[in-house]
């Protein structure tokens, strides 16, 4: 029996606000800030303490439902959310249920099968929760955190895959960050993913009871949680159980779900409208003043990358996969004498590699983008050798400097003059005579290994293209 995963995903995404959703108190990172510093009566639930609603985590939250295709609702309703948690000071959580801000989204992710629309539900505004740590038999509470505006996007049941799951977030995450509303940073716990996963025979359209998998705070964590629980799910039923609706956490070290508490059904948080807040009531106006401030999203500038720089598909998704890299690319072409292309390849190998290499976020960049396009022409022009030019970027990276002034302190300029050249081709050919009779002997190939000797004799500095005339030129006259 085959199995099929129906899976649906809820993304909590922190807003960027300087202060909470329903207080003055500041937004602090709550890993490095020193714990419970920045409460107030408000946010921890004191008896007395009335919730005002915070303008800009209103603007942003409309922001993402315009970005994702949503109906934005000119009023919508907060609700009390009641359950007991030690994180949730005031018992209850203010959150939106039967009428949320907006409605009825959609987004294109790639899948392997083609272009598939996943549909969204709702997303709506809510407060987060204080932070719990557990340390040997004992727990700590960090109400830093509590009360800063949360955003929860929803979409229906429309994912097929661990593979679906993880485009669909990845792609959600850059908009997010397009749209200046979210860090993205995963580390730290500003944006959450939790995966509802259930299984049903391949062919059905029954919905069977579903686990949701909370907390999952990476992309590797998110597809190996949905992996291992669409796998633990098959088995069940074809060992002829019953699949329980619970909410699960995902051990990275095991690989594995392990069960939390029951699942729990809307009825059972008493959803009940906040009594201290009136419905929050939009202008028309105002919507549409959001509307016109959008960012060109990653979707529309793919497809001006690919008309505007001739770039593969492919090339303008890495380019445009967040919107600093976007922005540094494009600031290169505009000062640099090389083709987009050209400067795309570079992006895409060398730089990156330094990026990963030195573990620098994009939106810090050493290099300014003037000197990234001196460098890129130089190469160009043959100035200086492809892998000399590699050496120059590296020192950039990690010491800065001016690529002219790298090139002549480490003697990295490239050098044309055939006598020099020569020399080192002649040495290389007395020095490798086996790989030579290889040559002669029709493999072909040893041209590319002979060019990348003479470009190590001389440091990098032998014209590539000259060094490869000279080569055809002495091996054919040893053929003779």
């Amino acid at each position: 029996m085959k199995y099929e995963p129906v899976i649906g995903l809820e993304v909590h995404a922190e807003l960027f606000t300087k202060s909470k959703m329903f207080c003055g108190c500041e937004v602090v990172d709550s890993i490095t800030a020193r714990p419970n510093r920045y409460i107030c009566p408000v946010c921890t639930g004191q008896p007395g303490a009335l919730p005002v609603l915070n303008k800009k985590a209103i603007e942003l939250a409309v922001r993402v439902g315009l970005a994702l295709g949503c109906q934005i609702h000119t009023e919508s309703i907060f609700a009390r959310k009641n359950y007991f948690y030690p994180d949730l000071p005031k018992g209850y959580q203010i959150s939106q249920y039967d009428q949320p801000l907006a409605t009825d989204g959609k987004m294109q992710i790639e899948t392997e099968a083609g272009i598939k629309e996943v549909r969204i539900r709702r997303v709506h505004l809510e407060e987060d929760t204080g932070k719990l740590s557990h340390a040997d038999a004992h727990s700590f509470i960090d109400y830093n955190r509590s009360g800063v505006p949360l955003l929860e996007i929803v979409t229906e049941p429309d994912l097929r895959s661990p593979e679906e799951v993880r485009a669909y977030a990845t792609k959600l995450h850059a908009i997010l960050r397009y749209l200046g509303v979210n860090s993205g940073d995963m580390e730290k716990g500003v944006i959450r993913f939790e995966a509802n996963v259930s299984v049903r025979e391949e062919g059905s359209d029954q919905l069977n009871p579903r686990t949701e998998i909370k907390n999952l705070n990476s992309f590797r964590a998110l597809t190996l949680g949905t992996e291992y629980e669409i796998q633990r799910q098959s088995e069940v039923y074809a060992q002829g159980g019953l699949v329980e609706q619970q909410t699960l956490g995902f051990n990275e070290a095991t690989g594995k779900t392990y069960s939390q508490r029951g699942k729990e059904s809307a009825h059972d948080y008493r959803y009940f409208p906040e009594p201290d807040l009136p419905p929050l009531v939009l202008d028309s106006a105002w919507i549409q003043a959001i509307r016109a401030s959008l960012p060109e999203l990653p979707e529309a500038k793919i497809r001006r990358f690919m008309e505007q720089y001739l770039l593969t598909p492919q090339e303008a998704r890495l380019l445009t996969s967040e919107q600093a890299l976007a922005d540094y690319f494009e600031d290169v072409v505009s000062r640099s004498k090389s083709r987009a292309k050209t400067v795309s390849s570079w992006i895409a190998g060398e730089f990156i590699r330094n990026m990963n290499d030195l573990n620098i976020d994009v939106t810090k960049i050493p290099v300014p983008s003037d000197d990234f396009a001196q460098l890129i022409d130089m190469v160009s022009e043959k100035t200086v050798s492809g892998s000399s030019g590699k050496v120059v970027l590296a020192e950039m990276f990690k010491n800065g400097g001016k690529p002219d002034q790298i090139v002549k302190e480490k003697g990295l300029g490239q050098v044309s003059d055939q006598g020099f050249i020569q020399d080192a081709v002649m040495k290389v050919l007395n020095d490798n005579t086996s790989e030579v009779e290889k040559y002669l002997a029709g493999k072909d190939t040893l041209l590319q290994w002979f060019t990348g000797q003479v470009a190590r004799a001389t440091k990098g500095k032998a014209d590539p293209n000259v060094t490869k005339e000279l080569l055809v030129k002495a091996l054919e006259e040893r053929r003779e």
